[in-house]
């Protein structure tokens, strides 16, 4: 064991800072004097032993990441490798426990972590709070987010979550990397993004999602075009009676999925045999947590009133344990089932809901209410219901469509100007201006011709008669002012279909930009300006 220990020290202190190398040091020494004692003083040895792999575990239960993360996240897993199973029982610190490596929480490599590059220049980056638990990761997170690919094909679908206590955890157990929000950003903008489109998979427009949007709007400007859709329950809504489409949907996929997971035919026939349902969210302060009254009124609505919402956190009031306890105790109801109003079943779930060995859990709680015959919990997450998939890809597809057209249009305008200036050469076009006192030739069919060269353009066209003595590229009142270029006429000669030949002015105009108006003033006989629009369109090639 001293000879693993060894080598995952010098693999994981490597680049770590000097507090990280002492910590792991003293692990490692630890360890070697409970192999080498006597068992009259084991016990101690092992217990120091754990002691530092617990601090080393400690250390990386934080939300923040640092440039010595990773090492300190090897130091812990080398650590706890090199426990005897006596000694990883034993470990305890402010967050650690045996659990932390030990729990089987299913396979991790059947979850797509997301975090390739080669993303293109449209990103749907689907933000998570995250959670350890490697089955409900796949199922639940990782089902959002394949179903928002299938949806979305043209677009890279990326993973970020939001919890680096949850990062670390994942990495140091299942040596599994998942971005947060900034590494994902960052990647974003070093694979070329344009346009990006972030979808929550929050519950509510909470203040994990406040966060979210002050992280993406510190990277707006690096990108052309950026959107955060809503999450899963919509709009929070004025009061605790505003409901609305997306949590009617919720409410319906919620209580057949409870239905469906015992085996009856409708969520009528399991009210019918007398079961209440507990729908048990996380709970919040935020001015949000009225969402949880607006899921009481949903489910009202649709006539389910066996159905119950209940808070870990008993926020808002009135969602706690004890008081769901009562309402349903109250009703009548002897029988209840408890399942997560949550996107995934995580710690909470599977902890604070469904852990039968924690009293403070709610099944714990219910049975030990002794107002129920039985009290059964389903674990499992919103987030592999297609029905609440569904209300994600509808979310999502709000402002795909809208970064699609904004991705459009640069490219439509780039066509535009790489059209606006033909190359060199001699054109048919439409001359079009805004009066009949001012236009071209009749014989002529509103036809001029546009010359360019070097890319500039003018049009020569000719008028009905000589009447028409300057023209001015540009305002009558500028015409008028001194050292005005004025355009001279050019006497030509035009032949009607009935055979007459007249003589007629003509002028070359300088034309800024095809299939835009622009300002030509003339002047008359009469020796008064008058101001005029004019265009020229649909440049076709002419030979002369």
């Amino acid at each position: 064991m001293t000879a693993a220990v060894s080598a995952g020290i010098l693999a994981c202190s490597f680049g770590t800072g000097a507090a990280a190398e002492e910590t792991v040091s003293s692990a490692e020494a630890a360890v070697s004097e409970a192999e080498e004692a006597g068992s009259e003083d084991a016990t101690d040895a092992d217990l120091e032993a754990a002691n530092k792999v617990a601090a080393l575990i400690d250390a990386i239960y934080v939300q923040s990441r640092t440039d010595e993360t990773d090492a300190q996240i090897e130091a812990a897993r080398a650590g706890w490798d090199a426990l005897t199973d006596v000694q990883k029982e034993l470990v305890a610190g402010e967050e650690a426990d045996p659990d932390y490596f030990g729990r089987d929480t299913g396979d991790a490599s059947l979850d797509d972590p997301l975090n390739e590059d080669g993303i293109g220049e449209k990103e749907l980056l689907v933000v998570s709070f995250g959670t350890s638990y490697n089955d409900s990761r796949t199922e639940d997170i990782g089902g959002i987010e394949k179903a928002l690919q299938e949806a979305f094909p043209d677009w890279s679908v990326r993973r970020a979550f939001t919890s680096q206590i949850i990062l670390n955890h994942i990495q140091a157990r299942d040596g599994e990397k998942i971005d947060n929000v900034d590494q994902a950003l960052e990647r974003a903008v070093a694979n070329g993004v344009r346009h990006l489109v972030v979808q929550p998979t929050h519950l509510m427009q909470g203040a994990e999602y406040d966060e979210l949007c002050a992280s993406i709007e510190a990277y707006r400007s690096q990108f052309e075009s950026v959107y955060i859709a809503k999450p899963l329950l919509g709009d929070v809504g004025a009061d605790a009676s505003e409901v609305n489409e997306d949590k009617k949907t919720v409410a319906e996929a919620a209580v057949k999925a409870a239905a469906d997971a015992n085996s009856y035919d409708s969520p009528e026939a399991m009210m019918e045999d007398g079961i209440a349902l507990v729908l048990l969210g996380h709970g919040t302060s935020h001015t949000a947590a009225v969402t949880y009254s607006q899921m009481q009124a949903q489910v009202g609505e649709l006539n389910y009133p066996n159905v119950f919402i209940g808070t870990v956190e008993g926020k808002p009031d009135g969602t706690g344990c004890e008081d769901v306890i009562d309402r349903i105790a109250k009703s009548g109801y002897r029988k209840v089932f408890i399942r997560p109003l949550m996107v995934v079943a995580g710690d909470h779930a599977n902890n604070d809901m469904a852990d039968p060995a924690d009293p403070e859990s709610w099944i714990s709680r219910f049975s030990a209410s002794g107002n129920f015959d039985s009290v059964v919990t389903q674990i499992a997450g919103l987030g592999r219901l297609p029905e609440v998939q569904a209300v994600y890809v509808a979310h999502a597809g709000e402002y795909i469509e809208e970064a699609a057209e904004e991705a459009a249009a640069p490219e439509a305008d780039a066509a535009a100007s790489e059209n606006a200036v033909p190359e060199d050469g001699t054109y048919l076009v439409d001359v079009t201006t805004d009066s009949s006192m001012f236009h071209v030739n009749e014989a002529d069919e509103g036809k001029g011709i546009l010359t360019v060269e070097g890319g500039s353009m003018s049009v020569y066209f000719r008028l009905p008669s000589t009447s028409v003595q300057n023209l001015f590229a540009g305002t009558a009142e500028e015409a008028q002012q001194e050292g005005a270029q004025l355009l001279e006429p050019q006497t030509d000669t035009v032949t009607y279909d009935d055979g007459i030949s007249e003589e007629v002015n003509g002028f070359t105009v300088p034309v800024p930009a095809l299939d835009e108006e622009f300002p030509v003033a003339l002047i008359g006989t009469k020796g008064k300006w008058y101001d005029h629009m004019i265009s020229v369109s649909n440049p076709e090639h002419y030979e002369g």
